[in-house]
């Protein structure tokens, strides 16, 4: 028997994947915000998709439904704006995928219904369903982002004045040894595994992720318009677009920096971290802050093992904010070995030019906070709610 409790969270992102898409005018359902998001409408249809393939598909043996959209949301299928059209339009949308979530619920909540299958068994396939539709959900929230920036720019003005800092050398030491990485067992992703044993070299790692405040020096110092902090990918991706801050700060008529979010302009918050920058913004931060933070010589972005063994011993804060942009591309583990169906296989592993994202962001599905999940991104994406974290050469041992 599925456990009551993993059908409700089931049952729960149901719910927030179609408010979100219901609560959008007709017109916008459809239609693709930034280049490195599909729409909203294509998300949820992919969710749907999904979902039949693994439960009708996998577990009952029908493919029927799953192969007639399959050609739409399929694992290979790359949702391009001539794609997109071919969508069905809001009602028809939400009709279908209210339709299908209900079945597949009362399917899951009926024991007598089911099939013995290895999926099923404690509940795993509907809470890997509620894991990854909840990333879903978190993307869609990124499409809402976009929406809102490319809105016409409303007449706000600041409040409380974001003052640039400096950024400091708050960070402990983790000394070198082996350490285990990855996650042992229970409803995870693939790319979390296999466990392993991994040697690290001692190393500083900041207590708190960049701030606002710390990122706001970075920009009025002129960080965006000088080539020195960026790297060759870095830099031909800042003089194509032209930036001079992050993708959704904006200033007021004082020259003072705001956000703009899924629900307009907002003061940026002194301690928040900063969010919704890409791995060529991160990396170009770091390069700047080793050469003008107090301590932070020789400074970079964190690698995924890094962060994962100081969240594990509980040793760093604010994680859960912002995900993290981390040095190391997106790979599997060694000894990795591939679900037998390719649905299952985490999206964008492996692939070229993704860049590995730990943490958190404060979108991000409870079932989702875990110290071994992992996900990646292209190095140009903005649109992931991600800010960084920096470690720094260890220093000297309290006992040398």
């Amino acid at each position: 028997m599925i456990p009551a409790q993993t059908l409700g969270a089931l049952a729960g992102i149901h719910e927030r994947l179609l408010q979100l898409v219901e609560t959008q005018p007709a017109r916008d359902v459809n239609r693709p915000f930034h280049p490195q998001l599909p729409s909203m409408g294509w998300l949820l249809g992919r969710a749907v998709y999904l979902e039949t393939h693994l439960l009708r598909g996998l577990v009952f043996c029908d493919d029927d439904l799953a192969g007639r959209v399959r050609h739409l949301f399929g694992h290979q299928v790359s949702p391009t704006p001539a794609l997109q059209t071919q969508l069905p339009p809001q009602d028809h949308l939400l009709n279908w995928a209210s339709e299908i979530f209900d079945h597949h619920l009362t399917l899951l909540a009926n024991p007598r219904l089911l099939p013995e299958h290895a999926l099923l068994k404690v509940g795993w396939l509907p809470a890997w369903l509620t894991q990854h539709h909840g990333l879903t959900y978190e993307t869609l929230l990124g499409v809402l982002t976009a929406k809102a920036l490319c809105r016409e720019p409303l007449e706000y003005q600041v409040q409380h004045p974001l003052t640039p800092q400096l950024p400091r050398a708050d960070a402990v030491r983790i000394e070198q040894g082996h350490y285990r990485i990855g996650a042992r067992g229970g409803v995870v992703w693939d790319c979390e595994q296999p466990p392993q044993v991994v040697e690290l070299n001692a190393y500083r790692i900041q207590r708190q992720p960049v701030s606002n405040p710390e990122y706001l020096a970075f920009v009025t110092d002129g960080g965006y318009e000088k080539g020195d902090w960026w790297d060759a990918e870095g830099d031909l991706w800042r003089t194509e677009r032209e930036r001079s801050a992050p993708w959704h700060w904006r200033q007021d008529a004082q020259g003072h920096w705001y956000g703009i979010g899924i629900n307009g302009p907002a003061d940026l918050q002194v301690n928040d971290p900063v969010s919704g920058i890409n791995a060529h913004e991160a990396r170009a931060y770091a390069s700047w802050a080793s050469a003008h933070g107090e301590g932070l010589s020789g400074a970079v972005p964190q690698h995924e093992f890094q962060w994962e063994l100081a969240a594990r011993m509980g040793v760093i804060e604010g994680t859960g904010r912002a995900w993290e942009w981390c040095a190391n591309d997106f790979v599997p583990y060694n000894g990795y070995r591939p679900p037998d169906d390719p649905e299952l296989v985490t999206p964008k592993l492996g692939e070229q030019n993704q860049i590995t994202l730990r943490g958190a962001s404060l979108h991000t599905q409870p079932a989702l906070r875990r110290a071994s999940f992992r996900r990646g991104a292209q190095a140009v994406d903005e649109t992931v709610f991600a800010g960084l974290r920096l470690v720094l050469p260890p220093g000297k041992a309290a006992w040398e």
